[in-house]
């Protein structure tokens, strides 16, 4: 049996998590006989003393484990011939993590990435995404907040809210949104809200969980024109409309209808995107989408120079599902939770950090499940926690051909033994 490792986190001071909690090891090893060395760390949400009473081992290096569970990226450190665990953020040919598997590869290490652990229809089994959602929506509501009073000297109740990881946990997050709801339904807004959402998988579910605390009226995109055309906003309810595929593009031979098999299989080679006729009618918009350059993005930089001009409605994105120059091209840069906001200036093609007077401003937290660290952990451990004993009997020193592993996990192994495997070749000309 292979003796399983958690690495400490240490991509920056924000990032807690842990993949497997203590409890979780402690049932794969009393009832399962794992083997578990646990790299100590100050900063994980879980003491090392957690870890120890549930069986773990404690030490500084992972030398001496087979398979080394993570969470974010492993930019160094990588240890020869090991398996690792973790999301490598690579799928896409993400430039700066090509590095990375440069070493990966080098090192004749095996990696395996969570954000490929999918079912039969591609949606994802183990992830965070939900999390990133709940904390996403929260600092984009805080930012709208912010820029209402900092830019046009409007209060709103949003002031109230507080950062994600300022809140004691998720039930005290939840509670703020509570008392938000009741000051909106009492007192009303300023100005009526139309929150959009891109997307509607597990990101998108989890944001508009906690907007759906709010006293929300839900428009459906093909009635939001006819909507404002009536005029009749209530200032005691936040509007949501929540956007699909066919709303965001259509073909581009007229002829054709939109299908939304054709569009994940062809993408821009016959889609273009249409969803700038949304956007003269969104307050604030959250990315939640999962994009790749095989498809249209939502906003292009040019495209940010009408949403600038001081009669726009647009007053933030809240850019959950970051991509650098990805669906919000001009997302340039990440922030991090204590400095969530930059502001994108369309006409300089450049970003500022914090809310700027005369450009748009962007959520762009990176690792956003970070500030729930707890929650979100316990919530990923419990569905990998499924997966971890058939790794733990697998023999990654054999052909691939022969490796017996459920195929969830068998199709997210991008590189094995130093080489990328038959479904991850295309990454190859990344590596140029």
């Amino acid at each position: 049996m292979n003796v399983l490792g958690i690495r400490k986190e240490d991509k920056n001071k924000w990032e807690k998590r842990a993949p497997i909690i203590p409890k979780d090891v402690g049932d794969l090893v009393k009832n399962h006989s794992c083997q578990f060395i646990v790299q100590s760390s100050d900063n994980r949400a879980f003491s090392d003393n957690e870890y120890e009473e549930e069986g773990a081992i404690i030490e500084n290096t992972l030398e001496n484990a087979d398979v080394i569970f993570a969470v974010k990226e492993i930019p160094s450190k990588l240890i020869s011939q090991k398996v690792y665990i973790f999301f490598s953020h690579v799928i896409k040919g993400q430039r700066y993590n090509m590095p990375m598997l440069k070493k990966i590869l080098k090192e004749n290490a095996t990696l395996i990435d969570y954000e490929k652990v999918v079912d039969s229809k591609g949606r994802r089994l183990i992830f965070f995404g939900n999390w990133a959602g709940l904390s996403g929506i929260n600092e984009t509501l805080w930012g709208y907040g912010q820029r209402l009073l900092k830019i046009e000297g409007i209060q709103t109740p949003f002031l109230k809210l507080k950062h994600t990881f300022e809140y004691n946990n998720v039930e005290e997050q939840k509670k703020y949104f509570e008392d938000l709801s009741k000051d909106i339904e009492k007192n009303g807004l300023n100005l009526p809200i139309f929150c959009g959402f891109a997307g509607y998988g597990n990101v998108s579910k989890g944001a508009q969980s906690f907007l759906d605390i709010l006293p929300v009226i839900e428009i459906d995109p093909n009635d939001l024109k006819s909507f404002f055309e009536e005029g009749n906003f209530s200032k005691n309810h936040v509007y949501k409309i929540v956007f699909k595929e066919e709303h965001l593009v259509e073909p581009n031979d007229p002829n054709h209808k939109f299908d939304l098999q054709d569009y994940y299989d062809n993408g821009l080679d016959k889609y273009h995107s249409k969803f700038h006729e949304y956007l003269p009618y969104l307050t604030i918009l959250v990315n939640a989408l999962f994009w790749s350059a095989k498809y249209p993005r939502l906003i292009r930089k040019e495209g940010f120079k009408s949403l600038i001009k001081e009669n726009s409605r647009l007053k933030i994105i809240g850019d959950i599902s970051i991509d650098i120059e990805g669906a919000i091209e001009g997302s340039l840069e990440s922030t991090k939770p204590d400095n969530p906001i930059i502001t994108y200036d369309p006409f300089t093609d450049s970003t500022y950090l914090g809310l700027i007077k005369g450009g748009m401003p962007i959520m762009a937290i990176d690792n956003l499940p970070c500030e729930l660290p707890k929650e979100s952990s316990i919530s990923f451990s419990s569905t990998l926690k499924e997966y971890v004993l058939p790794i733990a009997n697998a023999d990654f020193k054999g052909n691939f051909d022969k490796l017996n592993l459920p195929s969830e996990i068998k199709d997210a192994i991008i590189v094995y033994q130093g080489k990328l495997t038959p479904n991850y070749t295309y990454l190859e000309k990344y590596l140029q």
